[in-house]
């Protein structure tokens, strides 16, 4: 009787370790799905932005080396959603936009909506996060990352006076001289605003300066009240 009793307790015993190794083993299979799960849909963004950047720099004509950077970057990511997720559909679609992204060539022309732009200077400014972050990873020094920074901030600035400056022109085509004049100067106000040096910003000036010249021919006022004053001034002396 007391060794069926034994028996019985060392059974009950087995049953409950065993339960506790299933429990275990099924939960720990959970939490490592959804930390997979968790990490491919940070995977499946980052890449995603990453690529869509790559194409937008591509086409407005950024520095190749600062392509070069991030497309390491995203080759990174791929690579690890390769090793995560080999046959999925994210592979498939992550794979589908590299494939674009390698595709893309410069052509500033593809900017010339307001939507068109304002998508490009979401991922321009996307960029300059992500060269941001890998400095901080230690992926690139701080010096050169800042250098970066400077280069995407003028390609945004550039960005958006280049268009303003096509819309002028298409608008003159049209025989709209009076908004082709507004965008011509919002386009030079971009301009003098930006935070990079003159003689980064003369070029575009120069041209947009003339351009508004022929629509807006500037008022000759002559020498002026001051000037006047000096000529009448150097006359009287002996």
């Amino acid at each position: 009787m007391l060794g069926d009793n034994l028996y019985l307790v060392i059974m009950l015993a087995g049953v409950g370790i065993l339960a506790l190794v299933v429990n275990f083993v099924l939960t720990t299979r959970e939490q490592d799905s959804e930390v997979r799960r968790e990490r491919l849909s940070w995977l499946k963004t980052q890449a995603e932005h990453t690529l869509n950047a790559l194409s937008v720099l591509k086409e407005s004509g950024c520095r190749q080396d600062i392509v070069d950077k991030l497309n390491q970057h995203a080759m990174a990511l791929i690579e690890e959603i390769s090793l995560l997720a080999p046959d999925s559909e994210l592979m498939t679609q992550v794979s589908d936009l590299k494939e674009t992204s390698d595709r893309a060539r410069a052509d500033k022309s593809r900017f010339n909506s307001d939507r068109a732009v304002k998508r490009a200077q979401i991922y321009i400014n996307f960029a300059e996060k992500l060269i941001i972050q890998m400095a901080k990873a230690g992926k690139m020094t701080g010096q050169l990352a800042r250098t970066y920074q400077q280069e995407l901030y003028w390609l945004n600035v550039s960005l958006v006076a280049d268009a303003h400056h096509h819309q002028a022109k298409r608008l003159l085509e049209m025989g709209d001289k009076h908004t082709a004049l507004s965008h011509l100067k919002h386009a030079k106000a971009v301009l003098v605003r930006a935070s990079a040096p003159q003689r980064q910003k003369q070029p575009k000036l120069d041209e947009l300066q003339a351009s508004i010249d022929q629509l807006q021919p500037r008022r000759n006022l002559g020498a002026g009240a001051l000037a006047e004053s000096l000529d009448d001034y150097l006359n009287d002396q002996p």
